[in-house]
């Protein structure tokens, strides 16, 4: 099956920006996307609380929360970021996608994406983009399925492992 064929699509999927309130959930979609890399473990509630409202404060951050019957289901954060090249077109970056598992299959990250790249768009961006470990194929092809193509070799530097 390919990874853009939906299993059970949703149609009453609620996209919006994160508050507070989507602490816990937040919280719980990120250690799920941690896996087992422990330096990956999402801040601890009452320190992750300041940091979310940080966020939120940050008038080119765009955290989406995507709800399916008032659950949060999925997550994905952008940040648009001011360029000298370009014709001084910012630039976007995605990170933090995670849907769910009991959700996946179902249109969900393609409606958070969707709404990211039409922000980013409606904000004047030369590109969006977004770093994906080689590992996940089945996240490439979805990637893929969604307009986005595979450009440039991705390098990282982590100071915490």
């Amino acid at each position: 099956m390919r990874a853009d064929t939906l299993d059970s699509p949703v149609t009453a999927v609620i996209v919006r920006r994160a508050s507070p309130s989507d602490l816990d959930a937040l919280l719980s979609l990120y250690r799920t996307l941690a896996g087992e890399k422990r330096s990956a473990l999402p801040a601890d509630a009452p320190h992750a609380l300041g940091i979310l409202r940080e966020i939120l404060s940050q008038p080119s951050r765009h955290l989406l929360v995507a709800e399916v019957d008032g659950e949060l289901a999925g997550t994905a954060d952008m940040l648009i970021v001011s360029n000298l090249t370009h014709h001084g077109m910012p630039w976007a970056i995605v990170e933090n996608v995670i849907v769910a598992e009991q959700h996946r299959r179902r249109g969900i990250a393609r409606r958070l994406l969707e709404s990211l790249s039409e922000t980013a768009r409606s904000a004047g961006c030369c590109k969006l983009e977004l770093i994906s470990g080689k590992h996940r194929t089945g996240a490439h092809a979805f990637y893929r399925s969604v307009g986005m193509e595979a450009v440039a070799e991705g390098f990282k530097l982590y100071y915490d492992e």
